[in-house]
């Protein structure tokens, strides 16, 4: 049996070290095969530089918002970038909750 996790409980949250200080994330699946999904809370002040990466990324933004290039997102925003694509700055002046999907990384 898989284990169930509720997303808007304050279990399982660790800092998240590769985003900007005080970013949390709670891990909700974490393999190369079968991609990563996340939920990202950013914090009041969240700033973060434009970057890519090399298999597809979705944003759903469950609460708050964010701007990215001058857009802002809002709860009930989706967002997909693919591979390579650059995406951001991202900033968020109230913090907000994202749930994001890597998709698996393809070997050739």
């Amino acid at each position: 049996m898989k284990d169930i996790m509720n997303l808007f409980d304050d279990e399982h949250w660790k800092d998240a070290v590769e985003y900007p200080n005080g970013t949390k994330q709670k891990v909700l699946r974490d393999n190369e095969k079968n991609g990563k999904t996340i939920l990202l809370k950013l914090p009041a002040g969240f700033s973060m530089a434009p970057h890519s990466h090399i298999t597809t990324e979705q944003h759903f933004v469950l609460e708050g918002e964010y701007t990215s290039n001058s857009t802002v997102y809002l709860k009930g925003s989706y967002q997909i970038y693919y591979p390579h694509e650059e995406h951001g700055p991202f900033e968020s002046e109230n913090g907000a909750l994202i749930l994001v999907i890597w998709d698996p990384f393809e070997v050739n």
